[in-house]
């Protein structure tokens, strides 16, 4: 959520100032605090990140995967910050020390109970601004993968049962009956 009546405009400093511990993204100028995930949501990123990282090691690709906390300069203003669950990154001129400047080619949220609004909604919004390629909405409570391939324009739902091919590979299927979750 954000913080209640912001009226001024914050920017990558006011994150870089919150004190040790304290999560938090910029969104156009406004700071929405990151609850701690809890433990369905730490399995899901956990098991999604290993099966990406070991497909990328195997096949010798360009890409680079990130795991949360990851920072993200999604456009090239102080006024937008993420740290999505999973980056993917693939034209690795974009990464410097401090993460990712411009758009992941593929994110994966995974819905929190208090990031709803902004997985489905303004998250969507950014990502397909920004340039990113593929979007998946990961949502333990409906038990729901929601899948944007913006290069295409397509939007596909899946259940947990259900084995996910993703977009910007052309033989990676992400079987979520498999993750035992």
């Amino acid at each position: 959520m954000p913080l209640p009546n912001q009226k001024k405009e914050y920017t990558i400093e006011d994150i870089y100032a919150l004190p040790d511990g304290v999560r938090a993204e910029l969104i156009d100028g406004q700071i929405y605090y990151m609850a701690a995930p809890n433990t369905t949501h730490q399995r899901i990123a956990g098991k999604l990140f290993n099966i990406i990282a070991n497909y990328i090691s195997t096949k010798g690709g360009e890409c680079e995967p990130f795991i949360a906390p990851f920072a993200v300069f999604l456009n090239e203003d102080d006024k937008n910050y993420v740290e999505p669950d999973i980056s993917v990154i693939c034209n690795l001129d974009k990464l410097n020390d401090k993460g990712c400047v411009g758009a992941p080619d593929w994110v994966i949220e995974i819905v929190s109970t208090g990031s709803r609004r902004m997985d489905y909604l303004t998250k969507l919004f950014k990502y397909r601004t920004a340039g990113t390629k593929e979007y998946w909405v990961v949502d333990p409570d409906k038990n729901r993968i929601t899948v944007y391939n913006f290069e295409s324009e397509d939007m596909v739902e899946y259940d947990f049962s259900d084995s996910v091919k993703t977009g910007i590979y052309e033989d990676l299927s992400i079987d979520f009956g498999q993750l035992n979750i």
